[in-house]
């Protein structure tokens, strides 16, 4: 039987670029986000990819309501009899700006999403793998869970380094009550998508600065390039049954790397912009 994965926000950028790569691995996918439009559109084309019908189910989802996300499960156990991989992949940013000028419903929304949105996607995930007997929880970490600092990135770094506490944690409860699912963390490092420009989601266009485009330009990597890389570590980690699994793509040699190739490699993301 072929094996399942859900992709929490999928519809567009990292996620739909896993959703690519799974079905490339001959994986069935399950697509969710909140925006219908986005993934009535990422659906439709993900369709097209698939190795043979019946490969491809969406369903829309809030990650911040966990009856959506019991939903998503159901729907996912239903088309395809069971769930192998589930990826909390919903994520936003913040505007780049101090905490204290950031308002109440941008802190509301970044920590719903980005933190709470993995604890519940995990506490459904688990609570039907252990029904089943197996299965990998995977969540994605980002600026902050190495305990970096930057203005204008605190209130996301601090729901980055929830995330990491997260699954270490689980891990520890997994290993203490030997339930049959492991867990991971995935470092996609920095992504030339709208999650940089756009915080929020879909809110209003944010303006980097230029010595960020700088470092965006040395350290950056398109989606697709990236998912390549994680969805080849998840799919080896389904048969290895690692716990913890930590899968990075922007490690600390491969920066220092970019860093010091820099003025042979030029790159420029953002040209179209100038």
């Amino acid at each position: 039987m072929s094996k399942s994965v859900v992709i929490t926000g999928s519809a567009r950028g990292l996620g739909f670029e896993m959703a690519k790569q799974f079905l490339a691995h001959k994986y069935n996918v399950s697509i969710c986000d909140v925006n219908k439009d986005a993934l009535k559109k990422a659906e439709a084309e993900l369709k097209k990819l698939a190795p043979k019908k019946g490969m491809v189910i969406a369903t829309p989802c809030d990650v911040t309501k966990l009856e959506d996300l019991e939903k998503l499960w159901a729907a996912s156990a239903k088309a395809f009899g069971e769930v192998d991989l589930w990826v909390n992949n919903a994520g936003v940013n913040q505007p780049m700006v101090p905490l204290w000028e950031l308002e109440q419903r941008t802190i509301d929304l970044l920590v719903d999403i980005d933190l709470k949105g993995a604890i519940y996607g995990s506490k459904v995930a688990i609570a039907h793998m252990k029904e089943q007997g197996h299965g990998c929880v995977y969540c994605i970490e980002g600026f902050g869970a190495d305990d970096a600092t930057q203005l204008g990135l605190t209130a996301y770094g601090a729901s980055k380094k929830g995330v990491q506490y997260l699954v270490r944690g689980l891990a520890t409860e997994l290993k203490k009550t030997k339930t049959p699912v492991q867990v991971g963390r995935l470092n996609p490092g920095i992504m030339i998508t709208n999650f940089i420009t756009h915080p929020l989601g879909d809110g209003g266009e944010m303006e980097l600065e230029e010595r960020t485009k700088k470092v965006y330009n040395i350290l950056g990597d398109y989606p697709d390039v990236v998912a390549k890389f994680l969805v080849k570590g998840m799919v080896k980690n389904v048969k290895a049954k690692k716990q913890d699994d930590y899968i990075a793509w922007l490690t600390t040699k491969k920066a220092a790397w970019r860093f010091a190739t820099a003025a042979f490699n030029k790159r420029d993301f953002f040209a179209e912009e100038k």
